[in-house]
């Protein structure tokens, strides 16, 4: 039997034990043409797929519709998807599959491709909800998920957010001037395609944008809170958070996604006929999810949700097709890494160093004290030197300044789902928190 959350001393308790879930994942070049088979095989006559605009007209899309053609699947398609989806974007999408009641999900795109079919499945099973009341607290009831979802294979673009693995699905509410999330077991997808014949065709800097993401992810899960010193323990497993903190089994995913990040996303981003980096770059992206979609992100994720809702017309390179203004999802997590890291070094040094020489730096006189200095040079070097696409070097390049930092600060505040994945947060007050927060800003200002 479970102990109660709350011990004699009225302090919660940790866990005690953690879990694994991950999406089946299928890797290789031109495995895009199997999908109709899957379809095939789970009894599906017709699906649902999802994209967006710019995908519509190119292969990846027409490699998935042609396989589900030749098993004879029938398809709807909804392409309105908006890139780095807000609110009124993901609730189109949710009218529109209450209304199709497909049988099943067909996710061909990025992240927010892949986001936004999650939360139309959702809504279409919760036909009586609305999409906050599963949106994480405070900012929503974060309400459990215990029906059975339609069946949802993604076949990912970018090598980036590694949602084809992952039970999150993330977008922008304008309201509160940042993203929000929904994280449920429920919402992994059943089967990630994961075909690097799909990304090979991206530009430079849009794989580097999406590479930062990679890199953060498995920065961030590596250096989540142990699962056993996460409070509090579920009184039922059921209420096991998807994000539990790190764990010997995470690590391993995260770890591997890192070395391959250091050594394959700027050979990736120099040269687009590097096949092997190419592929290396959207394999890591899949492990990374695996590993965050278990210990969980913090910090870099947690104040990458106001820096991308609150843009003051910023347009990073290589997205002037999307139409509006956009700080792309790795860079905002990205830009605040190096304040970041050296801010949590103090909670778990060795493995700060670790990831510090993973990534290039000399680490074998290194003293632990020192780990948030190297780890933050480090960074600095790969995001503005190794990595060769240009980068911003500190949210002023962005549009913000230190007039800013108090709203930035206000929009994170409420991502308890991952700012308390951070050790030294996770005990902190909100008023401790605050102050925190507005220092790392305050630091990234300019590198």
């Amino acid at each position: 039997m479970l102990s109660a959350p709350a011990g004699q001393s009225g302090k919660a308790e940790p866990d005690y034990a953690f879990e694994m879930a991950a999406s089946n994942i299928r890797f290789g070049p031109g495995v895009t043409q199997e999908v109709g088979y899957d379809f095939k095989h789970l009894g599906v006559k017709r699906v649902a797929v999802f994209t967006d605009k710019t995908l519509l007209s190119m292969a990846p899309v027409a490699k998935a519709l042609k396989a589900l053609d030749s098993q004879g699947i029938k398809y709807d398609i909804y392409s309105d998807v908006i890139v780095e989806p807000k609110d009124y974007g993901v609730e189109d999408a949710i009218a529109w599959a209450r209304k199709l009641q497909p049988e099943a999900y067909l996710a061909v795109g990025g992240g927010s491709v892949m986001d936004t079919a999650k939360l139309a499945n959702l809504l279409q099973i919760y036909e009586s909800n609305q999409l906050l009341d599963f949106v994480n607290a405070p900012i929503g009831k974060a309400l459990p998920i215990n029906r059975k979802l339609k069946p949802l294979i993604a076949i990912p673009t970018t090598a980036g957010t590694g949602s084809e693995t992952t039970g999150t699905a993330i977008f922008d509410l304008p309201k509160i001037k940042a993203k929000v999330g929904v994280s449920s077991r429920a919402l992994r997808p059943l089967l990630g395609i994961v075909d690097p014949e799909n990304s090979a065709l991206m530009p430079a800097s849009i794989k580097a944008s999406s590479g930062l993401d990679v890199l953060c992810h498995s920065l961030e899960s590596y250096t989540a809170i142990p699962y056993n010193e996460r409070t509090p323990r579920p009184s039922d497993p059921i209420l096991r958070p998807a994000y539990q903190g790190a764990n010997p089994i995470s690590d391993v995913f995260s770890l591997q996604a890192l070395r391959m990040v250091a050594e394959y996303l700027p050979r990736s981003v120099k040269d687009p006929e590097d096949t092997e980096a190419q592929h290396q770059t959207l394999l890591a992206a899949s492990l990374a999810g695996v590993g965050f979609g278990n210990a969980g992100v913090h910090l870099c994720h947690g104040l990458s949700y106001p820096i991308s809702s609150q843009n003051k017309g910023y347009t990073h390179e290589g997205y002037e097709k999307v139409g509006h203004p956009i700080i792309p999802h790795g860079v905002s997590v990205a830009v605040t890494a190096p304040a970041v890291f050296k801010f949590t070094a103090p909670s778990c040094p060795e493995r700060h160093l670790e990831a510090a020489g993973i990534l290039g730096a000399n680490i074998t006189n290194a003293k632990l004290e020192s780990a948030g200095d190297i780890l933050k040079e480090t960074l600095q070097d790969f995001l503005y030197n190794k990595l060769g696409s240009a980068q911003p070097r500190g949210i002023k390049d962005l549009g913000f300044g230190s007039g800013d930092i108090e709203s930035l600060v206000s929009g994170a505040l409420p991502q308890r789902r991952v700012m308390t994945l951070e050790k030294s947060i996770h005990f902190a007050s909100q008023d401790e928190i605050a102050k925190e927060l507005g220092g790392i800003l305050e630091e990234t200002l300019s590198f």
